[in-house]
C-alpha cells in the first residue's frame, strides 16, 4: 500500500532524503538525549550513524508497504540495543533516540500533508504507533538481556573474588569486614504480607545503601539475616555508614567491624563472625572489638568462665538487671529513671546483691569483679 502526502508517495520522498534525514534525527537525538552529547565522536559518527541510517531506511520501508519489520529487522534491532548496553549507554537514552527519530521524520512530512491526505496521514500515524509498539520490547529485551548477562559475569567474578578472600587464597584491600545481623523487618512478621518479599526488598535496600558509600560494589555474601560484607577502605566513617545502612534496611542491625589489610582478609572475617557473636548479647549498634574486649576474652574457653559466673548465680533476673543498669549508669538515680522505679528501690536492690554475692556494687574495688561476672554470665551457653 502506497501512502501519499503532498502529493508524492511518502516512501519515495523519505527514501530521497535519506542522507539529510539521518543528520537531522542525529543532530536532534543529542540535542535533546544529554547522554549522547557524552558519546566519543567517533562512535556519533560510526555505529551510532550507521544504526540511525538503517533504523531509518528500515522505518521507511515500513511506511511503503504499511507492513511491520520482519524478523530479521527485529534481529538486528535487539543485536544493536545489545551493543549499546555493552558500551554502558542508558536504556532510557535507547529508547528515546528510537522516539526522536519518528518525530523528526514525522515532522517533515505532515506539514505538507493535503486536506485530501487525512486519510493517508491517520493511517500512517497509526502505523507508526504500531511500530514503535513492537520495536520497543524487541530493543528493550535485547539492551536487558546484554546487561543481565553483563551483571550475572560481574557477579561471578565478584564472587569469585569475594571466596577467595574469605579462604586467604587471594590478598586484595585494605578492607572493613563487616559481620552484621539482620533481624525480620516488621512487614515480615504482618498477617497477609508476603514475609519472603518483604525480607528481600530489606535485603535490596541494605546493599544497595552499601553500595552507595563505595565506588565499586560491595564485596558481600549476604542474606535476609545476615552476613559478610567488604566495605573497601579504612573506617574512618564507618559509624555514619552504618547508621545510614541501618535506616536504609528499616531494622536494628548488630554490625561487628574488623579492619582487614590484604593478606588478612580471612582472618578478620572469622574475628568479626567472633566479635557479632558476643555483641549480640548486648543488642543493637556497631561494635569493634575494644568495644567487647572483656566479653569476647570470657567467651573463650576458660577455666574461670563457671566460676565467674557462679558469683551472680544467687540473683534473680530482676536484681540482675538492676545490677546491670546500675553499673552502666554509675549512680543510683540515673538507674531508677531507666528501670522507671523510686531510687530507694535501687538501693533495696543493690543492698540484695551484697547480701547474696557478698561484693558491695557501690564498693569501687567491688565493681570490676561484678563486672566480669555478669560478662561470665552473658558469654555462658
Amino acid at each position: 500500500m502506497s501512502y501519499v502526502i503532498g502529493g508524492r508517495p511518502v516512501a519515495d520522498r523519505l527514501a530521497a532524503e535519506m542522507p539529510s534525514l539521518v543528520r537531522r534525527v542525529l543532530a536532534e537525538i543529542v540535542e535533546r538525549v544529554p547522554a549522547y552529547q557524552q558519546l566519543p565522536a567517533e562512535e556519533l559518527s560510526g555505529d551510532i550513524t550507521r544504526v540511525t541510517d538503517h533504523a531509518l531506511r528500515a522505518f521507511v520501508a515500513v511506511l511503503g508497504s504499511g507492513q511491520l519489520p520482519s524478523a530479521d529487522e527485529l534481529r538486528f534491532l535487539r543485536e544493536s540495543a545489545a551493543r549499546r548496553a555493552e558500551e554502558g549507554v542508558p536504556v532510557d537514552v535507547v529508547l528515546t533516540a528510537y522516539h526522536v527519530g519518528i518525530q523528526v521524520v514525522w515532522e517533515s512530512l505532515v506539514p505538507e500533508a493535503r486536506p485530501e491526505e487525512v486519510a493517508d496521514v491517520l493511517a500512517l500515524n497509526a502505523l507508526a504507533l504500531r511500530y514503535l509498539q513492537l520495536v520497543t520490547p524487541v530493543v528493550s529485551a535485547g539492551y536487558l538481556d546484554e546487561r543481565q548477562t553483563m551483571f550475572d559475569d560481574e557477579r561471578s567474578e565478584r564472587q569469585a573474588l569475594l571466596a577467595g578472600l574469605l579462604d586467604g587464597s587471594v590478598t586484595a584491600g585494605p578492607y572493613v569486614v563487616l559481620a552484621l545481623h539482620v533481624p525480620p523487618h516488621p512487614d515480615e512478621l504482618l498477617e497477609g504480607v508476603d514475609a519472603a518479599v518483604a525480607a528481600r526488598r530489606k535485603l535490596r535496600r541494605l546493599r544497595t545503601e552499601l553500595d552507595r558509600h563505595s565506588r565499586e560494589p560491595v564485596l558481600s555474601s549476604l542474606g535476609v539475616d545476615g552476613g559478610i560484607a567488604l566495605l573497601p577502605g579504612e573506617d574512618e566513617r564507618l559509624d555514619r555508614i552504618v547508621a545510614e545502612v541501618t535506616r536504609a534496611a528499616g531494622v536494628e542491625l548488630t554490625v561487628a567491624a574488623v579492619a582487614a589489610r590484604p593478606s588478612g582478609v580471612a582472618a578478620a572475617a572469622e574475628l568479626a563472625r567472633e566479635v557479632l557473636a558476643v555483641a549480640l548479647r548486648s543488642g543493637p549498634g556497631l561494635y569493634r572489638l575494644t568495644d567487647v574486649l572483656l566479653e569476647y576474652q570470657l567467651s573463650r574457653p576458660s577455666a574461670a568462665l563457671e566460676p565467674l559466673a557462679a558469683v551472680v548465680a544467687p540473683l534473680s533476673d530482676e536484681l540482675v538487671q538492676t545490677l546491670e543498669v546500675y553499673l552502666r549508669r554509675g549512680s543510683r538515680r540515673p538507674a531508677a529513671t531507666e528501670l522507671h522505679v523510686h531510687p530507694n528501690t535501687v538501693d533495696y536492690r543493690l543492698r540484695r546483691v551484697a547480701e547474696l554475692t557478698r561484693l558491695d556494687p557501690t564498693r569501687i574495688e567491688h565493681v570490676t569483679l561484678l563486672t566480669a561476672a555478669l560478662a561470665a554470665r552473658r558469654a555462658r551457653p
